[in-house]
């Protein structure tokens, strides 16, 4: 039975694509536990099994093996339709890619997420589609398209579109990986500052330099756990006021654009 105050309590998943001498274990036996309130990065350079661990983590594919809860609901086993209302329900996406309708605007692209649920409650989805951009700081931008938008702003859009749902979690696959260095320091800064508010946080790099933003850590080498480890955060840097450099320095974090 899972702790009440875990959000991801996985054990012993293990992912096997292709049968026979053409199998591929891409995850072995992995063990994770995440708490509400938590954040944290999953670490790994390409082919670790990173990738498949997030997919199976966002209900987005199912384990060869091993239990999956989910906000106390056992995940693994679940048909497609199944997966598909839990995601909607537990889980908030942002993708290195954005994935924003191109000629649509903020708002609109924001409230899409409730479209799509099926619980039967009765919701205002305008109403948390404009409280979710003023949180992430573009109550002015919501009648803007994404091509009006800089890059930083297409994924603060992002972020807005993954919190307008309440999610339990926000899994961010490689969320700056289109962006220079200074906007990659405001995103982060901005997933800091949910996170302060309560929001539960898996960041998904292969960055060092992003994962030191989380203080949690699981390092994935060949499908298997090699490091999980709690660490010091880098706190976000303070923006001025004018827009220019961050106060604090951040020249160890790698533009990735």
């Amino acid at each position: 039975m899972s702790e009440p105050d875990l959000v991801i309590d996985a054990k012993e998943l293990t992912k096997v694509y292709g049968t026979g001498g053409s199998e591929v274990h891409a995850l072995r036996g992995v063990d994770l536990d995440v708490r509400r309130g938590e954040m944290m990065a999953i670490m790994g350079a390409s082919g670790s099994g990173k990738s498949t661990l997030m997919n199976i983590l966002g209900c987005l594919d199912q384990p060869t093996d091993g239990v999956y809860v989910l906000n106390g609901a056992r995940v693994d086993g679940l048909d497609r339709d199944q997966l598909a209302d839990i995601r909607n329900r537990e889980i908030g996406f942002v993708f290195q890619g954005f994935n924003l309708l191109a000629r649509t605007t903020a708002l609109d692209n924001v409230e899409l997420p409730l479209l799509y649920d099926r619980s039967g409650r009765k919701l205002d989805s305008k109403a948390l589609a404009r409280d979710a951009l003023e949180r992430v700081g573009l109550g002015d931008r919501m009648d803007h398209q994404p091509s009006e938008l800089s890059g930083g702003q297409q994924q603060r859009v992002a972020i807005a579109r993954a919190l307008v749902t309440n999610p339990t979690l926000i899994l961010a696959d490689e969320p700056t990986g289109n962006l220079d260095t200074h906007t990659s320091v405001e995103v982060l800064a901005l997933f800091q500052e949910l996170n302060a508010q309560g929001v539960t946080v898996l960041l998904v790099t292969h960055e060092p330099d992003i994962a030191a933003y989380a203080p949690r850590i699981m390092e994935l080498r060949d499908g298997l756990v090699v490091r999980d480890h709690a660490t010091v955060a880098r706190q976000h840097a303070v923006l001025d006021p004018g827009g220019g450099e961050p106060v604090e320095p951040v020249e160890s974090l790698k533009a990735t654009s």
